[in-house]
């Protein structure tokens, strides 16, 4: 835990909101110019947690207020936010926030923005470490000077403090108080008994003649006794005999009452029957009346769908017939085209093959000619030159020739090559989109099947939305009809109910509800009565006790109610009185606890929500058995006390009650109004939602019939598009079968260009090889004989040729014939027949005829439903109107019994009228006899039976003489054995008394010497903690030297500490008088220096090791600092920086420093540091790197501002 931030405002030279950014957890430096703001930062912190500004008067409280130019600040707060992460501070959360506001009239703490006290803040505080005994975790300026200079008797006190002593000082001197109260209490006993037995002797001498007279008025008195008791006696047998009456009467009454009462919730319920089966039966008409008209239409629907049936019927013969007769032909003309093609597939390879060899032999001979001529021409070319130079010229000419001609025949193959490809594109695409086409007519029956099933399934949808719609347009006229009734009940119900308050709060509430829906007000609950349920036999008991509350409404907060009442006020709309659940503070009493003492709101059922308003007006209300129990707990407890008759009895004693008439209820009127509302509310909604489902399904037949109109769009869309789609087919296939016959052109003609290409190549390489060879006038041998060869060759190939050329002939013959007959004849006759099957398919009735053959089904249901349900209404419509017979008879017989009854209860309230007028005499007479009795006291036993025979004329006599006797014993002491008992108890009373006092005060003496103890072992061991810490912080800053408490006592001013026994301890301690300071600041074997002894530095050393070693002892949970090291040396100033750097970040201490310095060694071990500037008369605190920190520092120091 540390200070994690810190808030100030108007306090002392901080006038406007200084926010200070959050602190390091580890060690903190503040610095500033003199007179910038550095102590008033930590006057700030001790304001808010130490006890210095307590019991602050007037001109203290304007001290700490910021004094300036301007408006005059007139409070100031300081608040610290605690990082709580490890839950020092009990409060559950990570932060811990504390301020203090302080003004002229006022100083508040708060806790987390809560206001708290100020001894919530301290044990808070002392929960989490802060000592009241041990306030060194804050050191102010100028306390180090003061330890400086301390005397070791104040050193003594000191520890004193910081051992707690003075908790046991204060209980100390508390208990020496005590014991001298109780001295002064035995003094006075002691005075007392001595007056008391004084006067015990004098009455010893008036108790003689008090006997005779107490004699005689013993006599008087029971003479007396029994002529009262006799009279008393004839009263009470009056009363008992008027009583019984009366209860009989009351009984009499109760019962005629309640049969009364019985009678008119029989009526009640008769009328609500009578209500709900003409309600019933009006439904129960509607329906009729709906279902006579769906009757109607459903047989008009008949004649016009069996009317459909018959002329679908009468034509669907002639349709089987044209379907027979065509299933036939397209049978056979499928059978023939498959013939042809069996025959066509078995014709095209043998017509391929031949076809080849024809080309293979066409090849053959064409090159054989080609050499031939070759040949021919190389011997004609021989004879025509007389050199070889002259032939090889003619040769390279012819050859050069050939190029040309090559080149155009090499392009004109080239371009025939990619038509060829072009054209099998074309017939590949061709044929993919006559197969295509050709698919879509024949998925044309499925597509129309799909459509239809699709048709026939939104027919049947829209069908049952349309049933549904109709049976909620029976169900909204239902509903229409409740409404109608239960609006009616509704409004009577509220007449009932306004009858039973005022009229401005009838409009009230009629407003409030109105303005609730109009402004969408969630936090209008509702009356006190609507938000509660009650068990009726408490009703009596609850209206008494809650008068017109049961009507106060109940809202969230006052703004809700402000918002309605303006609303009320503006329309003038009657009055209303509201409870905002956020302003009720109820204060209810302790209320009794027993059997016959029942709470009330433990008998209301309400909403945890609403408590506040019901232990408002219900919460200070016991229901009893009776009144007389009523009345005690009401006087006892302070309790509004009340019986389930409504007889009420309050703390004040008053008393209320009388006959209440259960049929005048003002809570089953808000009841039943309420169960009308609701009932009405729900009746609304269902009605709403129905209207809502009505037009849902009107959207949904709309949407249906879309639906349909597209489907059959879409089926005449199909069937207008069948003509182009098969005239498309019809074009696509005569454009294939030409494109097929272009590229057997195209592909003979390629074959063509190779043979003329394979001549020139071969004519080019003839000419090349005869320019490499001899030039002769003749052909060489081989020559000869090859063209001899050639020749006999060519012949023989001409002869094959012709004959492959005619088997070819006559294979193309037959295969042309078959497909000019299936493409002329018999595909173009299947297409024609599949047409006309699709264009006569309207004709078809096959489907329609199953369609109807549904519809009549369909129909035939509604209307056996239709009648069946209308049976039921008429059944039930007889049944309901002979069952509000019976009860119309059975109320008539009740109604009389009623008026019988009536007036058998106001004979009854007449004669209860006369008998209590009678018991009211009576009882003021036993009263008085009831007083005369009480007078004469407290009367012997024998009183009763003495003269409890003789005649109350002798009585009287008797009476009359012991008076005359009683008068010369006028001047006696009559009080004188009451006087002599009342002294007697008295000093038996005192005796006790101070016997008490004397053990108390030995019980104190044992008290006082157990905390004489227990302050001397505080004493002793806070001094070995702090003497041992001593050491060890001393040697820490000052390493070379050695540092020690020494302890003095009366006997011995420089007695060192030592182990002693606890009976010479405590001698010891009572015998201390002051703490010295022992000190070697060069070595730890020379002897050691006092105090007084050192230097200002060395001093400023001393006293702040005592405060680091009272710390160490009490650590807190931070530590504030203001120029501890202002007088210290350089090498002690970074001893005492090291020192915090270390206590800081030590991993067993989680202790924060924040601390003011003048001086550089302190800022070097800082985790950060902070600036103190004051501009403007008012300081401000910032935070502040190191390098610009120690400029501050260096310069205040060059400047001489650090002293």
């Amino acid at each position: 835990m540390y200070i994690k931030q810190i808030i100030i405002q108007g306090f002392k030279s901080y006038k406007d909101q200084t926010v200070i950014e959050p602190f390091s957890p580890k060690h903190n430096v503040i610095v500033g110019h003199n007179g910038s703001g550095k102590s008033n930062f930590f006057a700030a912190i001790r304001f808010v947690l130490s006890d210095a500004y307590t019991q602050m008067g007037k001109e203290e409280r304007q001290a700490l207020l910021h004094e300036g130019t301007g408006p005059a600040v007139m409070s100031a707060f300081v608040e610290i936010i605690f990082d709580n992460s490890d839950e020092r501070f009990p409060t559950g959360k990570p932060e811990l926030i504390l301020r203090r506001t302080i003004g002229i009239k006022k100083d508040e703490y708060s806790l987390d923005r809560k206001s708290a006290t100020k001894s919530d803040v301290m044990n808070l505080l002392e929960s989490a470490g802060f000592s009241r005994s041990n306030p060194y975790y804050i050191v102010p300026q100028g306390r180090v000077t003061a330890l400086t200079n301390m005397k070791d008797t104040d050193r003594l006190t000191l520890l004193k403090e910081v051992a707690g002593t003075q908790v046991y000082e204060a209980r100390r001197t508390e208990s020496l108080k005590i014991m001298t109260e109780t001295d002064n209490k035995r003094a006075k006993i002691d005075e007392l008994l001595t007056y008391i037995n004084e006067r015990l002797a004098e009455l010893e001498e008036e108790k003689e003649e008090l006997r005779d007279y107490e004699e005689k008025n013993k006599e008087r008195r029971c003479l007396q006794y029994t002529i009262d008791h006799r009279e008393q006696m004839a009263i009470s047998d009056e009363l008992d005999n008027l009583e019984d009456q009366h209860e009989e009467g009351v009984e009499e009454a109760d019962d005629s009452r309640n049969k009364f009462i019985k009678g008119e919730r029989q009526m009640t319920g008769i009328d609500r029957e009578i209500n709900r089966l003409k309600q019933e039966a009006e439904l129960l008409l509607v329906d009729k009346v709906q279902l006579d008209s769906e009757r109607r239409d459903a047989a008009k629907e008949k004649a016009r769908i069996e009317l459909d049936l018959n002329t679908l019927t009468d034509g669907q013969a002639a349709a089987q017939q044209a379907k027979a007769q065509y299933d036939n032909n397209c049978q056979n003309i499928e059978s023939s085209i498959a013939e042809r093609e069996a025959k066509l597939n078995q014709v095209t390879p043998t017509f391929l093959e031949r076809q080849k060899e024809e080309t293979s032999l066409k090849g053959e001979l064409d090159s054989s000619e080609a050499s031939r001529q070759r040949l021919y021409a190389k011997q004609g070319r021989n004879s025509r030159f007389r050199s070889k130079r002259e032939r090889d010229e003619f040769l390279r000419n012819e050859i050069d020739e050939t190029y040309p001609q090559l080149k155009k025949i090499k392009a004109v193959r080239m371009q025939t090559v990619e038509e060829i490809g072009d054209i099998e594109k074309q017939i590949d695409a061709q044929e993919s989109h006559v197969e295509s086409l050709r698919e879509q007519l024949d998925q044309r029956q499925g597509n129309d099947d799909d459509l239809q099933g699709q048709l026939q399934a939104k027919k049947a949808e829209k069908d049952k939305i349309m049933d549904e719609r109709q049976e909620l347009w029976r169900e909204d006229a239902r509903l229409d009809s409740t409404l109608s009734n239960t609006e009616k009940e509704l409004r009577q119900a509220e007449r009932d109910l306004s009858h039973r308050m005022d009229a401005n709060t009838s409009r009230g509430l009629a407003a409030v509800r109105r303005i609730k829906e109009q402004l969408k007000l969630d936090g209008v609950y509702g009356t006190v009565a609507e938000l509660m349920e009650v068990s009726e036999k408490f009703n009596t008991a609850v209206e008494t006790t809650a008068g017109n509350s049961l009507f106060h409404y109940v809202v969230d907060d006052e703004r809700t109610a402000t918002k309605v009442l303006d609303v009320l006020q503006k329309e003038r709309s009657g009055r209303i009185t509201f409870m905002p659940l956020n302003q009720l503070r109820p204060r209810n009493p302790k209320l009794p606890k027993a059997s016959d003492a029942i709470p009330m709101i433990e008998k209301l059922k309400f909403d945890p929500h609403y408590e506040k308003a019901f232990q408002q007006v219900f919460g200070k209300t016991i229901i009893c058995p009776d009144l007389t129990v009523a009345s005690q707990y009401a006087r006892s407890h302070g309790v509004s006390a009340i019986t389930m008759e409504g007889d009420r009895s309050d703390k004040k004693g008053a008393l209320s009650g009388g006959y209440h008439d259960k049929r005048q209820s003002r809570l089953e009127a808000v009841k039943n109004a309420t169960k009308w509302r609701q009932e009405h509310e729900a009746q609304k909604s269902r009605s709403q939602k129905v209207k809502q489902a009505v037009e849902v399904k009107h959207q949904e037949v709309t949407i249906i019939m879309g639906e349909l109109r597209k489907l059959e769009q879409t089926r005449q869309k199909q069937e207008n598009n069948y003509v182009p789609l098969r005239q498309q087919l019809q074009s696509q296939s005569s454009n294939l079968l030409n494109r097929k016959d272009e590229l057997e052109a195209k592909k003979r003609n390629l074959a063509n260009i190779d043979s003329n290409v394979k001549i020139l190549t071969d004519q080019q390489n003839a000419l090349e090889t005869e320019i490499s060879t001899d030039f002769k006038k003749a052909l060489t041998a081989d020559e000869e004989r090859q063209l001899e060869h050639l020749s006999t060759s060519i012949q023989e190939l001409r002869k094959q040729l012709s004959q492959a050329s005619s088997m070819r002939s006559e294979l193309e013959d037959q295969k042309t014939t078959i497909e000019i007959e299936l493409r002329e004849s018999l595909r173009p006759r299947l297409e024609q027949l599949r047409s006309q099957a699709y264009d006569n398919r309207d004709a078809d009735s096959g489907t329609r005829l199953g369609e109807t053959q549904k519809d009549l089904k369909r129909i035939n249901k509604v209307i056996a439903r239709v009648e069946k349900r209308l049976v039921e209404l008429t059944s039930s419509l007889d049944e309901g109107n002979s069952a509000i017979t019976e009860f119309e008879q059975q109320r008539a017989t009740t109604r009389q019994l009623q008026e019988d009854l009536a007036k058998h209860i106001e004979r009854q309230q007449k004669r209860a009228e006369k008998n209590m007028q009678k018991k009211t005499l009576l009882t003021k007479q036993a009263a008085e006899v009831n007083a005369r009795i009480r007078d004469l006291g407290v009367l012997p036993q024998e009183a009763f039976a003495k003269f409890e025979k003789m005649k109350s004329e002798n009585i009287v006599s008797r009476l009359k003489k012991v008076n005359d006797a009683l008068k010369k014993y006028s001047h006696v002491n009559k009080k004188a054995f009451q006087q002599y008992e009342q002294f007697t108890n008295q000093r038996e009373a005192l005796m006790k008394r101070r016997q008490e006092l004397d053990s108390s005060q030995s019980s104190i003496e044992e008290l006082i010497e157990v905390l004489d103890q227990r302050k001397d072992e505080a004493i002793e061991r806070t001094f070995k903690q702090v003497s041992r810490e001593f050491a060890t912080v001393f040697e820490t800053l000052v390493p070379a030297g050695r540092g020690r408490l020494i302890i003095q006592k009366k006997t011995d001013r420089t007695q060192p500490e030592e182990e002693d026994s606890e009976d010479e301890r405590r001698e010891s301690v009572e015998s201390y008088t002051g703490v010295g300071i022992s000190v070697s600041f060069n070595s730890k074997h020379d002897d050691q220096q006092r105090i007084q002894q050192l230097s200002g530095g060395q001093k400023s050393l001393c006293a702040l090791t005592l405060i680091f070693a009272i710390q160490r002892c009490d650590p807190a949970p931070f530590y504030l600092f203001d120029e501890i090291d202002a007088n210290l040396d350089a090498q002690y100033r970074t001893a005492v920086a090291q020192m915090l750097h270390s206590l800081s970040h030590a991993s067993d201490s989680d202790g924060q420093f924040i601390c003011t310095t003048f001086r550089p060694e302190m800022l070097l071990v800082a985790e950060k540091c902070y600036g103190v500037r004051y501009v403007g008369k008012s300081s401000t605190v910032t935070a502040v790197s190191r390098d610009a920190a120690m400029e501050f520092v260096q310069g205040a120091q060059h400047d001489g501002g650090g002293k």
